[in-house]
């Protein structure tokens, strides 16, 4: 199921339950059903960490599927990917935001400043302190149930599935690859990066 390229995959992804027993061995487990994911498509994707070949901080990118890219953004936060694709094609599927359905006092207490349940996975960023991933989870197999994190992919892809440009990213800014479940209120919002160039002007009148 992971075997596609990114944009094909995504919408198989949502829905599917990331369960993490991260951090100290007592305290507890997390989990979170996938509600939103972006594709990034390794060398044909500007925005992709593996535009420009590979190096020792994107190579778990480079397959095989199934395995966690981990990678720490701003100083201050780390992001969870979903490798996919076949081996060598450095596609993966950034996870956007989730719904905590179980360990949720847990993940209060790692997302203290959350106001309410749905804001505890609404992001990147939030969704793996909720799960207490870090950099030392780089690399390992998802669908290991051995592993800290495990993914359980959902049996079919949702029905009721939206798509529309990345949050955030300055290049390649209108590629439709951000997916979500449609109403979901764990979802993040939408932000157009201030760096981004201008969407396209339609055209109207005869060509």
């Amino acid at each position: 199921m992971l075997g596609g390229s990114a944009a094909d995959v995504a919408p198989a992804l949502l829905g599917a339950v990331l369960t993490s027993r991260a951090g100290p061995s007592d305290a507890g487990s997390v989990a979170v059903r996938i509600t939103e994911v972006e594709a990034y498509e390794g060398a044909l994707d500007p925005a992709s960490h593996a535009y420009r070949g590979r190096t020792a901080r994107n190579a778990v990118m480079f397959g095989p599927p199934g395995f966690l890219y981990v990678y720490f953004v701003y100083g201050m936060h780390w992001c969870l990917n979903v490798v996919c694709g076949a081996e060598g094609t450095s596609t993966a599927l950034l996870l956007r935001a989730g719904q905590i359905i179980d360990g949720i006092e847990l993940a209060h207490e790692r997302r203290p400043s959350a106001r309410t349940d749905a804001d505890l996975a609404r992001g990147p960023a939030r969704l793996a302190a909720a799960l207490g991933a870090t950099g030392a989870q780089n690399g390992i197999d998802l669908l290991d149930p051995a592993s800290p994190l495990h993914l359980l992919l959902p049996d079919q892809p949702p029905a009721d599935v939206a798509r529309g440009p990345r949050v955030g990213v300055s290049s390649a800014a209108d590629a439709p690859w951000r997916f979500w479940l449609a109403g979901d209120r764990t979802v993040s919002p939408y932000r157009r990066a201030p760096r981004a160039p201008a969407p396209p002007v339609p055209r109207t009148g005869p060509a």
